[in-house]
């Protein structure tokens, strides 16, 4: 049996100690847009028909507008960023590389599946930014490796901070997650920006009709709306401003993050996590600090639910 990784999420585990009904449950544990892209009528023809050539053209000319991709940049859309993450190592040549931590660890744990080694002085560099937990954002200069795997998940709340032009040069990869920005992490969408050799590796892997008519439908609809994308950045900072202001009169420090996740400091993280737990509420600690407490937005709709749990 594949073993677990830590991850936000898991609220089942969460209600089995604390009791409750999902319904009953706010989980700021992950990163996603707590007020996801209006879904809307999805045609029938994208459940019954197997995807065409034509949908995933749509797709991807929507992609190439909204991220501003270079022309010599490949692309190929996936069932999520993790499927993508997963069949990276296989994708590129070597055997070391290098992943500053702390940062999300799907990305370790494919390279260490794949048995490469980790090295300071190494064949690839993979870097997330802005980085999660933290919010750190890479310079370009700094990443000056011969293959780089730039993870873009969280950038569209700030896509003057891209490296997406990054993605012209061989050996570069950008993963964009659909699920975080657009809060459709059950469509399972993501996508790989970059060098045509890798891009092409990584085309065999996945096979035919990798992506669901449903997601090809939304995905394109949703790339092309980009005044829902400027207004959903300005909600976003708001309730992210909203959730510092709460969080710091109860002691808590801003320490990074980005508008879909804030990081704070405090005193002990696992007794905040209980706290917030008993008034169901589902928050993210680490493994690696006892001091560090990751929370997510939540919706409009429950803010005095965190407010009275405070």
């Amino acid at each position: 049996m594949t073993k677990t990784r830590d991850h936000g999420g898991g609220l089942d585990a969460a209600m089995a100690r604390w009791g409750g009904q999902r319904k009953d449950w706010v989980d700021l544990s992950t990163g996603i847009n707590p007020h996801p892209y209006p879904i809307g009528q999805i045609p029938s023809h994208s459940w019954t028909a197997l995807p065409d050539e034509a949908a995933f053209k749509s797709l991807e000319t929507a992609a190439r507008r909204f991220w501003n991709i270079p022309p010599q940049a490949d692309i190929l859309a996936a069932p999520g960023a993790s499927a993508l993450i997963a069949q990276m190592p296989s994708a590129l040549s070597g055997q070391s590389v290098y992943i500053p931590p702390p940062t999300y660890n799907e990305h370790k744990a494919a390279f260490d599946e794949a048995g490469w080694n980790a090295s300071d002085d190494a064949d690839a560099l993979v870097v997330v930014h802005p980085n999660n937990p933290d919010g750190h954002l890479w310079e370009a200069s700094s990443l000056s490796a011969r293959q780089s795997i730039i993870d873009e998940s969280f950038c569209d709340v700030a896509p003057d901070q891209s490296l997406i032009d990054l993605s012209r040069r061989e050996g570069v990869i950008v993963l964009k997650s659909f699920g975080k920005f657009w809060g459709l992490a059950g469509l399972r969408l993501g996508f790989a920006i970059g060098d045509p050799n890798i891009i092409g590796k990584l085309r065999t892997k996945l096979g035919p009709w990798q992506i669901s008519g449903p997601a090809l439908e939304i995905g394109a609809t949703a790339l092309e709306d980009v005044d829902w994308a400027s207004q959903t950045r300005t909600d976003l900072s708001q309730s992210a401003n909203r959730l510092d202001t709460l969080m710091q009169n109860e002691g808590a420090i801003p320490c990074g993050g980005t508008s879909l996740f804030r990081l704070y400091e405090t005193e002990d993280a696992a007794a905040w996590q209980n706290k917030l737990a008993e008034h169901h509420i589902w928050s993210r600690i680490f493994p690696y600090s006892k001091t560090w407490l990751r929370l997510g937005l939540p919706p409009s709709d429950r803010w005095a639910q965190l407010e009275n749990a405070l």
